[in-house]
């Protein structure tokens, strides 16, 4: 695993410590490394999203209602 140094502000800190102490993490490393697991995920479906947009500017119109667009789109980012 590779070890890296970064600069906190104090109020980030207390937070991460904060986070730590509930026990809800057992150091700050794993919170941030949970927290960049996090970010990475919602890039990725930003990034889909994004992508279907586009796909859908370039294929011109739909008969879809907003309904079945949405159960759609719930239904692809479900798997």
């Amino acid at each position: 695993m590779a070890r890296q140094s970064i600069s906190i502000t104090e109020p980030n800190d207390k937070w991460l410590k904060a986070q730590v102490d509930s026990q809800e993490y057992s150091s700050k490393s794993e919170l941030v490394n949970d927290l960049i697991r996090q970010a990475r995920n919602q890039q990725r479906q930003i990034d889909w999203v994004r992508a279907k947009l586009e796909k859908a500017e370039k294929s011109g119109f739909t008969d879809a209602t907003k309904e079945q667009i949405l159960a759609q789109s719930k239904s692809d980012l479900n798997g």
